[in-house]
């Protein structure tokens, strides 16, 4: 039997949704490490289902760097305004430009990249995460970047 503290600690640490660590949690039979390679793995496959589906909605994000030389658009599209105009949403078009600020697409492209915040992630799970999370598809539109 899986505890509610169990729950809601890798609620906690993955964001996903409490019936989804539930039923992690359970498979891995309340094994915390298991659960979140679980969580990876099913996240993976539903990015797969749905990146058939069709964003038309999204936000544009800028960022521009404390020393004025480098500068980044991106646009980042989904497939609801819901989701579209919610903080985390925004917050993850955000951090996909500090890293187009840190590592250019150009030297390498951008879903291959590891995530600068955690090398052991790269770009693409980082999104997979987030498809999980919203249960929609995440596109990356046109990125600008330029340095001084």
């Amino acid at each position: 039997m899986v505890s509610i503290d169990q729950i809601k600690k890798l609620r906690e640490e993955t964001e996903i949704s409490i019936s989804e660590c539930k039923k992690a949690l359970e498979e891995a039979k309340g094994d915390l490490e298991k659960a979140k390679e679980i969580l990876k793995k099913t996240g993976k496959a539903l990015a797969q289902k749905k990146a058939q589906r069709i964003t038309k909605q999204g936000i544009v994000e800028a960022y521009i760097h404390p020393n004025k030389k480098i500068g980044v658009m991106i646009e980042l599209f989904c497939e609801s305004d819901f989701v579209a105009n919610s903080e985390e949403f925004q917050k993850l078009a955000h951090e996909l430009c500090l890293q187009i600020a840190a590592i250019s697409p150009e030297e390498q492209p951008l879903m291959e990249q590891p995530w600068i915040r955690d090398p052991t992630k790269k770009i693409q799970e980082l999104i997979e995460e987030h498809i999980a999370k919203f249960g929609e598809n995440i596109v990356v539109g046109k990125i600008f970047r330029t340095q001084i």
